[in-house]
């Protein structure tokens, strides 16, 4: 009967939060905090499911993973540089007000983590977690987990073992583990098997003193790269969702702060912005334009569910004063409830703060430059997926002349691998339609996957009085009406369509036969 009362609580405060226009989570974090007030007797199933749920996100990560992408300067530089800063600054704020120096730098460092969890999520539902800012902002967490491993050993939280080490070979088992995966054939047994695979992952690293988030996102590593990894990651999509509010309503169930650690949590928000503004400004510094450097920063600029740990093992270990374990989860709630809602409308407000932003950018050659001139191309085509690079081939065997533009770099150096033309683009990204000449082309299909991305990548064509062609995908019948409005020339459903014309083929195979 409890858990029916937290699925209630956790249905109708996302609920209300949706109505809201807010994310769902801000609800479910709300739901915890209620639950506690009211006294609802504590389930023993929350927090395991929320460490399923947990594994499940971080090992669907790892399906994604690019090591590549870690080595990259923004990621390296800016991740270590803002590590630094900010513990060295905490600490030494917390030196001056306190006079305890060593848990002042355990505390400032667990500060400057970011929430893997909620940057992830809201990376995942705006589909951006394989555009330029999204790989980064991956990069950046995957190199503050790591620190943190050591940190919380450092604080006494458990020492890695040197088993630990063992965990660096399994990339060695990547043959093996494609063979594996060639091997389930149905859908349901890859499903079982990510699941699987996932809290394997976290078994082993728990075993040898690692967090079991590392240990999921190294195991789901192992089989990034294989033709269907992406489809075992929307398989495992609506279960990891489920198990995550648990995650969110564990938050809030930890207990309601007093009013002095309810003053100190405020205070530890109102810092946010710095963090943030010193996100950005090294962003910036490495050569990334003021937008993809933006949102960026905005994704990092929360709390980690990390510093709730380290928080509670330094307070125990007497280097902070009793009550900073409360201020922390309240501190980690408030800024998972604001980045939430701040990056739902991360575009939108840097378009608002768009003349102050750009005074900061540098000049040079940006890894994230926008196109401009297009030269003799007749076709334009956005978003370079499946159906994109599709509708590539065909124009290019219709002796069409085509360009392509994508936000995710990995698949920008595949496409240049195999001779098409591509280049750097993200539709969200107003400037790009501000800037991109347009003169001489006679249509643009837009496949991105998200809807507000081909609603203003429409809006934009036509407010720049562009009369070619456009044709966009679109996923329900609502979509279709308002990509008519926006002067949508023609409306592709990719499902539908290949539904008819395999019933086309067949029939004709049909006739051939008789």
């Amino acid at each position: 009967m409890t858990e029916l009362y937290y699925l209630a609580a956790a249905y109708g405060a996302g609920l209300l939060a949706s109505l809201c226009r807010l994310p769902p989570l801000v609800g479910y974090l709300a739901a915890g905090y209620g639950l506690y007030f009211f006294a609802v007797p504590t389930s023993g199933a929350i927090a395991p499911l929320a460490d399923v749920g947990i594994e499940l996100l971080l090992f669907t990560v790892g399906l994604k993973l690019q090591f590549s992408s870690l080595l990259r300067r923004e990621v390296l530089g800016v991740g270590g540089l803002h590590l630094c800063l900010v513990t060295l600054g905490t600490g030494l704020a917390f030196f001056y007000l306190e006079q305890q120096l060593t848990g002042g730098l355990l505390l400032g460092a667990s500060l400057a983590f970011s929430s893997t969890v909620l940057a992830v999520k809201v990376l995942e539902d705006g589909a951006e977690l394989s555009t330029l800012h999204g790989r980064i902002t991956l990069g950046i967490l995957i190199l503050q987990d790591v620190v943190a491993v050591g940190l919380l050993a450092l604080a006494g939280g458990g020492r890695p073992s040197y088993w630990a080490l063992l965990l660096l070979l399994l990339p060695l088992l990547r043959p093996a583990a494609f063979r594996l995966f060639g091997v389930n054939e149905s859908q349901e047994m890859k499903l079982l098997m990510g699941v699987l695979f996932a809290l394997a992952g976290g078994a082993m690293a728990k075993a040898v003193g690692v967090s079991a988030e590392l240990g999921a996102l190294w195991m789901g590593a192992l089989f990034a790269g294989h033709p269907d990894a992406k489809l075992l990651a929307d398989k495992l999509w609506g279960l990891k969702e489920i198990l995550l509010i648990a995650f969110f309503l564990q938050i809030g169930m930890a207990g309601l702060p007093l009013r002095e650690d309810l003053l100190r949590a405020v205070q530890l928000v109102l810092l946010l912005p710095l963090q943030g503004g010193l996100f950005f400004l090294l962003f910036v510094f490495v050569g990334l334009r003021a937008r993809t450097a933006f949102v960026s920063a905005l994704a990092l600029m929360t709390y980690s569910e990390f510093a709730l740990l380290t928080s509670r093992v330094i307070t125990d270990a007497g280097l902070l004063p009793d009550g900073w374990g409360r201020t922390m989860g309240i501190a980690v709630a408030l800024s998972l409830a604001l980045a939430a809602l701040l990056n739902r409308f991360s575009h939108r407000i840097f378009s608002v703060m768009e003349p102050l932003l750009l005074r900061f950018e540098r000049g040079g050659k940006h890894p994230d430059r926008l196109p401009v001139l297009l030269g003799m191309t007749q076709w334009l085509i956005i978003g370079m997926g499946r159906t994109g690079t599709a509708a590539y081939a065909m124009l290019e065997q219709k002796g069409v002349r085509a360009l392509g533009l994508d936000a995710d770099p990995v698949c920008l150096a595949a496409l240049r691998e195999g001779g098409r033309r591509v280049l750097y683009g993200d539709a969200e990204d107003a400037e790009l339609w501000e800037r991109l000449q347009l003169e001489g082309l006679e249509g643009v299909i837009l496949t991105m996957p998200e809807f507000q991305a081909r609603l203003g990548a429409v809006e934009a064509l036509r407010g720049r009085r562009f009369a070619g062609l456009i044709g966009v995908v679109a996923y329900s019948d609502d979509e279709d009406k308002l990509l008519s409005q926006a002067g949508a020339n023609r409306i592709f459903h990719p499902l539908v369509q290949a539904g008819q014309r395999l019933a086309e083929c067949m029939l004709e195979a049909g006739e051939e036969k008789a």
